[in-house]
């Protein structure tokens, strides 16, 4: 994946007072939101077929990519959020659960 890292941080932005996200670039701010709206390691399983959390996600990253002035890396993203609300695509299963499938055959 491209790098989509900008300089600010979601924690940079978080604990900037509203009166002062000026002083953010939007694609900084993007970049934060994006940071917000990722899926942690921790919660992979219970969110990854949230169709709402992962078009969030998508559109997010899509964003990043826009105010970065790579539209070939951003429409892909737009697509997948796309896809994700009207329902033409789901989470994969698990790898290390087919794996786990398979072992008790």
């Amino acid at each position: 994946m491209p790098d989509t890292s900008l300089s600010a941080t979601s924690s940079q932005v978080a604990t900037a007072d509203r009166g002062n996200l000026s002083e953010f670039s939007a694609a900084e701010l993007a970049q934060a939101l994006l940071e917000k709206l990722a899926i942690a390691e921790r919660d992979w399983h219970r969110l990854k077929s949230n169709r709402k959390v992962r078009a969030n996600e998508q559109a997010a990253a899509a964003i990043v990519f826009l105010l970065k002035d790579q539209p070939d890396e951003a429409l892909p993203r737009l697509q997948q959020a796309v896809a994700w609300l009207d329902r033409s695509i789901s989470a994969p299963p698990c790898p290390s659960h087919g794996d786990r499938a398979k072992r008790e055959e």
